[in-house]
């Protein structure tokens, strides 16, 4: 296969121009560097979500863990996912002694009569993270972009352009290149 060197067929201007799209549409730029490696989260949006939309609960939480709240959250929903996965916890949330049921998302509502409801759904964050860093080895890959909702990950993209590689190439990339156990830490990856 000819590689061409030809700039304009980069992988990062159709990278950026997803970015700028998705932006366009009211998802959020984020940093590899606030992407929590041993948690596989985005803490920053987990955190917000749950105080924005379950205020009380979060006042229960910060009664009973103090300046531990956070971590309490995050090692909490990370045994969670553990035992059930992502997409049963983003739908049905998790449990915390004393708050109850922490939900992860809101459904788009099926009519306008529910206000909270509409407005719980207007908090769910979308972040696209270009380049993210997915594993705390200085040795891990990079993701091209990674897609998250309230902190969690939902979707990771390889991105290729037809004039310097293929689909099977990115293909071969995740079967190679994103083993489910990392060879030297025999650590499970989240992404």
């Amino acid at each position: 296969m000819t590689i061409m060197t030809d700039k304009a067929h980069f992988e990062c201007h159709l990278e950026a121009y997803i970015v700028q799209k998705l932006q366009a549409q009211g998802w959020v730029v984020g940093q590899s560097k606030h992407y929590h490696t041993e948690y596989a989260l985005y803490p920053q949006d987990l955190i917000t979500w749950i105080q924005t939309t379950q205020p009380q609960k979060w006042q229960k939480l910060q009664a009973l863990n103090g300046d531990n709240t956070e971590k309490r959250i995050i090692d909490r929903l990370d045994d969670e996912l553990n035992k059930k996965g992502t997409i049963h916890i983003f739908r049905n949330g998790f449990s915390m002694a004393g708050a109850g049921t922490i939900d992860l998302s809101e459904s788009a509502p099926e009519d306008g009569r529910n206000q909270a409801v509409i407005d719980r759904y207007k908090a769910n964050i979308l972040r696209v993270v270009p380049q993210l860093k997915y594993h705390p080895s200085k040795d891990a890959g990079i993701l091209d972009l990674v897609f998250f909702i309230n902190g969690l990950p939902m979707a990771t993209v390889e991105i290729k352009t037809e004039f310097n590689q293929s689909l099977e190439d990115a293909i071969e990339q995740y079967k190679n290149d994103r083993k489910p156990i990392d060879p030297k830490t025999k650590r499970k990856e989240p992404l």
